[in-house]
């Protein structure tokens, strides 16, 4: 399995998907389900601000199973949260890649 990261970009309208209070309770359990999502959360640019998205790290094989998890979790709107994947080097952990 490769490792994976996401980074989300939200449209500031997520915040009212964000106070949906059952969507986010959904959107919780499905991360907490899934456990090739190793880490997640919000990102904010500044301590108490909005958040403008938000980054995953996760373990798959394919780009493909990436936007799968992507696409089914509660939170995901086309319309309102854009996100790139990226793959990680192959290099061990502790050594630089060159």
């Amino acid at each position: 399995m490769k490792h994976w990261t996401v980074t989300f970009q939200d449209a500031s309208e997520m915040a009212r998907i964000r106070g949906d209070k059952p969507r986010r309770l959904a959107h919780i359990a499905f991360v907490r389900s899934r456990p090739e999502l190793n880490i997640g959360g919000p990102l904010a640019l500044q301590p108490m601000q909005d958040f403008p998205g938000a980054i995953w790290t996760v373990q798959a094989d394919t780009r493909a199973d990436v936007e799968r998890l992507i696409l089914s979790d509660p939170y995901y709107v086309a319309s309102l949260r854009r996100y790139k994947i990226s793959a990680w080097g192959d290099a061990p952990v502790g050594q630089a890649a060159f």
